[in-house]
């Protein structure tokens, strides 16, 4: 399994990115997919996820700026992020997530850097 995130980069306040996260190795329509990010000398945190049938939750203090989507012919999730602030620097981590009753199945890519300046 592989989840490989691209588009991090370095962009003034105010500016916009888009993550991309490709995945192979699973069945991506079936995946919860997330972005998940971690700033120096904080905990990972939620972003944001879609669910397998397009549903998704959006953490509130990006909710008005940041928007996931899925493409399932492509096998990748984007984060597209509007408006960025430099508290949203930090590695970005793409997740999938499989989970059901007697199972579950959840993988990490390995991280995109977006960093704001000021």
């Amino acid at each position: 399994v592989q989840l490989v995130e691209s588009g991090g980069d370095l962009v003034q306040a105010g500016g916009s990115l888009r993550l991309s996260c490709a995945a192979s190795g699973i069945i991506f329509s079936m995946f919860t997919m997330g972005w998940y990010r971690q700033a120096p000398g904080k905990q990972r945190e939620l972003v944001a996820r879609i669910a397998s049938g397009g549903s998704t939750v959006v953490e509130d203090s990006v909710k008005d700026r940041f928007t996931i989507s899925r493409d399932n012919a492509k096998n990748t999730v984007y984060l597209l992020m509007n408006s960025l602030k430099p508290e949203d620097t930090a590695v970005y981590y793409c997740n999938a997530d499989l989970t059901s009753a007697w199972s579950r199945r959840d993988y990490w890519g390995q991280g995109t850097q977006v960093t704001v300046s000021s």
